[in-house]
């Protein structure tokens, strides 16, 4: 399989594309003006104490200083307040240097929370340079799987570092993303968290208080981090600051990844030479065409997503259970890869067409959990109901690719619906009938959109003419172009 990384960098954001075959399997935008600073880490100077509060302030660099709660302050590797002896006072002092991780972005006149517990992440793993224990995600349930994975890990630390295990400096915590994991995977890890500590021991010993020590990674880098691997053979970059980067990026943590990493310089851009830009269109969109001839409606909500499943021009060339079985198969990899690159999470329920054997019924679940495989993150897939319905689980990382580049349409109030130019003419005769018995004036002006309008000087015109008989007024309407169609007013003249 041919897997490559596609950059498209422009001032306001940058969208990373995925693909596999030359097709595309997940997008990532970051925007600019998005970016916080959580998990970003500061070497602080204290410039207020306060015993009362048990809290500190720290100047960080920033307008106003951030918030440290005595109870987020690391004593012999913990963060537990009965080792406080006492108080916040008794732990630090104003004019003292320390080092602190941002946990919440600054927020209207409040400054950034923040904790003195660092930790740095790869895709598997957070390490933690001042504890010394081994933990696992309470996301992973399984007993036998946590301690399959811990002692994974052990060996890999042991192998990685040339001693036992109770002699190595730093604790990890194993993120849900290594639920299905292979033990290279924790050698990259475990290579990559320790150069990056390293590095910032380095930056830390020569930095005063206040500044910057550990940026969160810019969305390039951490793509890299962490979708990087053997078996994929390019990542094409169109910004030659951002490749540039990536070059020390990966030279400093990765190198045996350097060599995969290109330029485009080509006048076409690179997301139309890919057709990355396209899929994305169609990625946006309720209906997914099959290449049968069926198609896929895809519907998000707040609380769930359902996709159903259509033979539309299909009609197949044996009899109609053939047809429905072959629909259904061609269904179960499309929808997979269309949970992934829009990014579904959550509840996901798939209505195949009804099938009467359950032989093609165990054939259309397996195709489906054989192409979900492909997917990172941690997703479930349920049996068929008695009404012929599937439901997946699929653990949300981040926003939808629907919500990342839309918003909820303001005309229709999210119900992707318009109120059609009949049903607003009717409502147009009730609003005029309640005006007409509340006020005098002999002439009335109505204000809509141009389809309204039309369709009340046309189609309604009867209806509009029988109206003005029975009110004994006179009802005229022009065309508001910035009206939508269910915007309408009824001026008195």
């Amino acid at each position: 399989m041919s897997e490559e990384i596609l950059m498209n960098v422009t001032p306001m954001e940058t969208r990373v594309a995925l693909v596999e075959d030359g097709v595309l399997q997940e997008v990532f935008v970051e925007r600019e003006r998005s970016r916080g600073i959580v998990g970003n880490i500061y070497l602080g100077k204290v410039v207020r104490v306060l015993p009362g509060m048990q809290a500190a302030f720290v100047d960080i660099g920033l307008e106003k200083a951030s918030y440290l709660h005595a109870d987020d302050i690391v004593v012999d590797g913990e963060t537990d307040s009965a080792k406080h002896n006492g108080g916040i006072q008794f732990l630090v002092r104003e004019g003292d240097a320390i080092l602190v991780q941002v946990l919440k972005d600054p927020l209207g006149t409040k400054g950034a929370r923040v904790s003195g517990a660092l930790s740095v992440s790869s895709r598997n793993l957070v390490y933690m340079p001042q504890s010394d224990h081994i933990g696992v995600s309470n996301k992973i349930e399984s007993a036998v799987q946590r301690e399959q994975l811990k002692d994974t890990l052990s060996s890999v630390l042991e192998q990685e570092q040339g001693k036992p295990i109770a002699d190595i400096k730093g604790g990890y915590i194993i993120r849900t993303a290594a639920e299905s994991f292979a033990e290279q995977d924790f050698v990259a890890d475990v290579r990559y968290l320790q150069r990056l500590w390293q590095a910032l021991e380095k930056k830390i010993a020569a930095q005063t208080a206040p500044s910057l020590v550990y940026e969160e990674l810019h969305i390039s880098e951490r793509v890299m981090r962490d979708n990087v691997y053997p078996e994929l053979e390019k990542i094409r970059v169109d910004n030659d600051e951002v490749f540039q980067r990536l070059q020390k990026f990966a030279a400093e943590f990765i190198p045996e990844y350097s060599s995969k990493l290109e330029s485009y310089n080509a006048e076409r851009p690179i997301f139309d030479m890919f057709s990355i830009e396209e899929e994305i269109e169609k990625a946006l969109g309720r209906k997914v065409e099959l290449k049968s001839g069926g198609y896929l409606i895809i519907d998000q909500t707040e609380a769930l997503t359902t996709i159903d499943i259509n033979t539309g021009a299909f009609v197949g060339k044996r009899n109609l259970d053939e047809t429905i079985f072959k629909t259904n198969l061609e269904a179960a990899n499309a929808l997979a890869r269309q949970i992934r690159l829009r990014n579904l999470g959550g509840i996901i329920i798939v209505d195949f067409i009804d099938m009467q054997s359950e032989e093609h019924q165990r054939q259309v679940l397996r195709a489906l959990e054989k192409a979900v495989r492909k997917d990172r993150s941690k997703i479930a897939v349920g049996t068929f109901t008695r009404l012929g319905l599937v439901e997946i689980t699929r653990q949300r990382t981040r926003e939808s690719l629907e919500y990342t580049l839309c918003e909820p349409c303001p005309v229709c109030q999210s119900r992707g619906m318009l109120r059609s130019a009949e049903t607003v003419c009717s409502e147009i005769f009730r609003e005029i009938l309640r005006a007409a018995r509340t006020y005098e004036q002999d002439k009335l002006l109505v204000l809509a959109s141009e389809p309204v309008v039309d369709r009340l000087v046309d189609e309604d015109s009867a209806a509009v003419a029988d109206l003005q008989k029975a009110l004994g007024k006179s009802i005229e309407f022009q065309v508001e172009p910035v009206y939508t169609q269910e915007q309408y007013d009824v001026v008195l003249l």
